[in-house]
């Protein structure tokens, strides 16, 4: 079994409706995308619809992979800087591998086709990320060939006392 990625694919009802469900699956198991669970889909609605807007502003990218059934089973959103003295890397967003894929060795092949399709991007000559403490995160993206560059401690509130450090991590391509 295995996945099969695509870079740039039409946004059409049913991908829109597959990574919503991969969004609160993945939020739902305690993955580190920008919610808590309990997450509803109406939640997570808002958040892709500000992906999707940003991608038809040409500002973001869509890398998303399908597994043998046709299902959305991974993403990985790349940002691209507006600062003109920053437009040589780009930020990876939204990175998300459905819990039922975990352990399968898809989250590494997921990083290998985020690093290939950054490295076909005009100008790009990194790609920076942030995550999530306290879940080994930066340890799975280090084994990726990403380099932890800083850490904010304390920075994500996740609930009353239970607060984690944002922590920045840097791939460069070449």
């Amino acid at each position: 079994m295995s996945l099969t990625f695509t870079l740039d694919p039409a946004v059409t009802p049913t991908l829109r409706d597959g990574i919503l469900d991969l969004w609160t699956d993945v939020s739902d198991a305690g993955g580190a995308v920008g919610f808590v669970p309990p997450v509803t889909r109406e939640a997570v609605r808002p958040e892709l619809v500000k992906h999707f807007a940003t991608m038809a502003e040409g500002r973001m990218r869509l890398l998303v992979a399908h597994d043998e059934a046709g299902a959305v089973a991974a993403t990985a959103f790349f940002g691209f800087n507006t600062h003109r003295l920053k437009t040589h890397w780009a930020w990876l967003y939204t990175v998300m591998l459905h819990p039922r894929h975990q352990g399968k060795g898809y989250g590494r092949d997921l990083m290998a086709a985020v690093t290939d399709a950054a490295r076909t991007f005009e100008g790009i000559e990194a790609i920076q990320l942030t995550c999530r403490g306290g879940l080994g995160l930066e340890r799975f993206y280090g084994s990726c060939g990403f380099k932890e560059v800083g850490r904010i401690p304390g920075a994500i509130r996740v609930a009353p006392g239970d607060d984690r450090d944002d922590i920045y991590m840097l791939l460069p391509l070449h």
